[in-house]
């Protein structure tokens, strides 16, 4: 059973930054591309950022280009999302995905990803 465990939100004044961790088990982290999403209520769900298996490609949403890096570290099944300058436009519920490389290169289209977090709450004031 796969699980993703994100943790690293809170409370920051704009210009900030936070470190977003997603840890996963119950799968072959290496096998698998790794995504973060934002959404807040009444809203749909955002893409932010994704890495390839591997860290074979990086790919970003125009609001987190330049901001915001994504790494991962496959020894320890943990995918991060390093957000710098932090705007109030940024607060929302931040989701980690992953999905398995041998299906179609899911970009950062949510309807893609078949596994999810169960959340870290961003919340940036000014």
């Amino acid at each position: 059973q796969v699980q993703l465990v994100e943790s690293g939100g809170g409370s920051v004044q704009a210009g900030g930054s936070l470190r977003l961790s997603c840890e996963a088990s119950g799968l072959r982290f290496r096998d698998y591309h790794m995504a973060w999403f934002r959404q807040v209520p009444d809203k749909e769900r955002e893409g932010v950022a994704i890495i390839k298996y591997g860290s074979r490609d990086i790919e970003y949403s125009d609001s987190a280009k330049g901001r915001f890096t994504i790494y991962r570290d496959d020894a320890k099944n943990t995918v991060y999302l390093q957000m710098n300058s932090l705007k109030d436009d940024d607060t929302a519920m931040y989701y980690c995905a992953a999905e398995v490389r041998f299906s179609r290169w899911p970009g950062l289209d949510p309807r893609r990803f078949s596994n999810w977090g169960q959340g870290t709450q961003v919340t940036v004031s000014s």
